[in-house]
């Protein structure tokens, strides 16, 4: 549904619990395994990344009863309209010595002792 490559989701409790992730066969004992077997209710907060993508989402887990007929969830709230690769920084930057920090040269017409 995010369209995430290679995730790695952990419960954002500071415990640092591993759902999924992206090296193979880390969490493959998970895969059967329901939310609330990590204690996952309503309210929990989950931190989803995509190294691949530099792309992280937090989740909010809410509880409805209300869904539609085999309607398992729901994605509320904001949601990117394009996932991926964030694009790269223009490379036409006036670079001068080596640095790029926008220091300029010295204007000052005091005497050096």
């Amino acid at each position: 549904k995010f369209a995430m490559v290679a995730p790695d989701v952990q419960i954002d409790d500071g415990k640092g619990t591993i759902l999924i992730s992206s090296e193979e066969g880390e969490t493959e004992a998970n895969n059967h395994r329901k939310l609330s077997d990590f204690g996952i209710r309503n309210g929990t907060r989950l931190q989803a990344d995509d190294f691949l993508q530099d792309y992280t989402l937090l989740i909010n887990v809410l509880h409805s009863e209300d869904l539609e007929k085999d309607v398992e969830f729901e994605v509320v709230g904001d949601t990117p309209e394009k996932v991926g690769p964030k694009p790269s920084e223009p490379t036409s930057k006036n670079i001068t010595n080596g640095s790029d920090d926008g220091a300029q040269p010295s204007t000052s017409t005091g005497k050096i002792t």
